[in-house]
């Protein structure tokens, strides 16, 4: 395979990576950055090496190529990562203030040593984790280590697109650190959440903080793995002081999250409260999000000594009936055709992780110039930078849970499927092994992290839709899971089956349609969208890493694949007064042998204008 860079990736700066606070939504100004040049080493056995292989730029994996190392890691080895990091005048159990480590993302499963001792484990390779180290640490010299084991597709764990030996539709597999890693220093008592709920129709928003409290009798031991007394027993006075809203899509789009501080002609409203009690806000003369004005509240939380910032805005998502009873994707109660594009998020240099926040910017920018109003983050969970970029420029988002489950057949799943959707056939998914899902503790990982997953990103109003199951990869209980969903944000659309094996449940009849006719058949009650068509193929001369064409349907030249997708394009129109309500284009970016983008996998030719 041809190796490609980005702009991005070439200008890349290592001792610069990813700088920005990668939190926007619970923000402060302590903020200690880990990315940079790690060391590393791949073993057989789960030994600490005696010596390393080399340097590895963290965030990027060592599968990328930004990252210096360019090797796969194979199930049946261990990656291991050491760098040191110096703490001057360090006595944060006297100082009452304690060191918290963040990871964005490492896939799949980890543990994480301090000076030798145990600091954390994980599992789950799409998913934020910290560990509390304070009492792990010293005043100067500290060793981190970080040991990873990534089964990647021969395991039931999330995977998404990854795959060993890829090819198709199934890209690279990557492995170990691809978000992230950094430091706070926070008081003895600090926010550990912030979750705010708007109420369009009453004009209210409802915010709850959480925090981590110390107890008389915590334990060093406790201290090592961050056990914590819940705020909602201890019941700590908070205040949230809210700005007047405002749009932050500056000139070149680098708008930050603003400053902590805030002056008395900012300042919209204060009020006080206890954490992890809900404290209900009015907000008058609301301002709403919009995709052309997304205007955005944002807010501080001050609990004793610690303070963060955070933002929400006033829009809501619903599903209501036009005048002929046929049910409408709305915002803000108005009717929204919501024209998206598939994203997988892969990178040719840096595979699964960005080369920068600029890299990021450009892509979501870009979606918009195009006409594109959706985006359907594709079995996919990206760094919350991304997240906030679609929160303040205006693009909604449709966010695929992270499939996993045995191996596919992809006879039924893909072929066979196909044709039965087409002829409006479906299956109960009752059948664990057609759909890959016989293990129980595959199961229940996946409830556990679809859980997770929302509960994490639902403070993003970008969000409008989660989608739980793409064509059957891993699917089962869809209506009980739906349900699940639901409890966990009942204020986000479900599409709970996208392509088919349909179980009639969620808010959308969601149908992946590349090789028939397009057509809709409006329900009573959910709002019809077709939620892959297209994928087009052209190969762009000089930006095409694979000899291999994978995608659905060859187009000769441009001029060839922009007439089939105008073409498309208005059929899609067409079925608009039919009561279809959205549509999402196969794909973004051509992504190794699948060259079907509206962009080049380098992002330097733009395919389709």
């Amino acid at each position: 395979m041809k190796q490609l860079y980005t702009r991005w990736g070439r200008e890349l700066d290592p001792q610069n990576v990813l700088p920005e606070y990668p939190r926007p939504l619970l923000k402060r100004g302590s903020y200690i950055n880990l990315n940079g040049y790690w060391d590393y080493a791949f073993t057989k056995d789960f030994k600490k090496p005696e010596q390393y292989d080399g340097q590895i730029l963290v965030p990027f994996s060592p599968e990328a190529v930004l990252s210096g190392v360019s090797r796969q890691l194979k199930p049946d080895e261990y990656l291991w990562y050491r760098r040191t990091f110096t703490l001057e005048k360090w006595n944060g159990l006297k100082t009452r203030r304690r060191l918290i480590l963040h990871f964005g993302a490492v896939d799949q499963v980890c543990a994480v040593y301090v000076n030798g001792r145990k600091a954390a484990r994980h599992t789950g390779g799409y998913l934020p984790f910290t560990a509390d180290i304070t009492a792990l640490v010293r005043n100067g010299g500290n060793e981190l280590i970080v040991a990873v084991k990534d089964l990647s597709d021969t395991s039931y764990h999330a995977r998404g697109k990854q795959r060993l030996e890829r090819g198709g539709m199934f890209y690279t597999a990557q492995s170990g650190i691809w978000q992230t890693v950094w430091m706070e220093i926070v008081p003895e008592n600090y926010i550990t959440d912030i979750e705010a709920e708007p109420d369009f129709e009453k004009r209210t928003v409802r915010i709850r903080v959480s925090a981590a409290v110390s107890c008389e009798n915590e334990t060093t031991e406790s201290r090592i793995y961050g056990n914590r007394t819940a705020d909602r027993q201890t019941g700590q006075p908070v205040t949230i002081q809210i700005r007047h809203p405002g749009l932050y899509m500056d000139r070149d789009n680098r708008a930050e999250v603003p400053d902590i501080n805030l002056t008395g002609d900012q300042q919209m409203c204060s009020i006080s409260g206890i954490t992890g009690d809900w404290i209900e806000i009015p907000v008058p003369d609301i301002r709403p999000w919009t995709c052309e004005t997304p205007y955005l509240y944002f807010f501080t939380a001050t609990m004793g000594e610690d303070r963060a910032e955070s933002y929400f805005a006033m829009r809501k998502f619903s599903i209501e009936k036009d005048e002929k009873g046929i049910p409408r994707i709305c915002l803000n109660g108005k009717v929204q055709f919501q024209n998206g594009v598939l994203d997988q998020g892969y990178w040719p240099d840096g595979l699964y992780t960005a080369p920068s926040d600029d890299a990021m910017i450009f892509d979501i920018t870009e979606m918009k110039k195009s006409g594109f109003n959706m985006v359907r983050k594709h079995i996919k969970i990206e760094p919350q930078r991304w997240y906030w970029h679609c929160d303040r420029l205006g693009l909604a988002v449709w966010q695929d849970m992270v499939n996993g489950g045995e191996a596919y057949r992809y006879w039924f799943v893909t072929y066979l499927a196909t044709v039965m959707s087409w002829r409006g056939i479906t299956i109960k998914d009752n059948h664990p092994w057609l759909l890959a899902r016989r293990d129980k503790a595959g199961r229940a990982e996946f409830v556990c992290e679809m859980k997770e997953t929302i509960r994490l990103l639902k403070g993003h109003p970008s969000i409008c839709t989660w989608v739980i199951f793409n064509e059957g990869w891993g699917q089962f209980r869809t209506e009980e899971l739906t349900r699940t969903a639901r409890e966990e944000d009942p204020a986000r659309f479900i599409d709970a089956a996208s392509g088919w094996f349909d179980q009639g449940c969620g808010d959308l009849q969601s149908v992946h349609n590349y090789f028939f006719k397009l057509k809709v058949h409006p329900e009573k009650e959910r709002a019809a969208v077709l939620s892959e068509i297209g994928g087009h193929t052209y190969r762009e001369s000089g930006h095409s890493a694979c000899e291999e064409l994978y995608g659905y349907g060859a187009c000769k030249d441009k001029e060839a694949l922009e007439k089939a997708y105008r073409e498309l394009m208005g059929k899609v129109q067409a079925l608009i007064p039919q009561g279809l309500c959205a549509s999402v284009y196969t794909q973004w970016t051509d992504i190794e042998e699948e060259i079907n983008g509206v962009y080049t996998w380098d992002r330097e030719v733009k395919k389709i204008l």
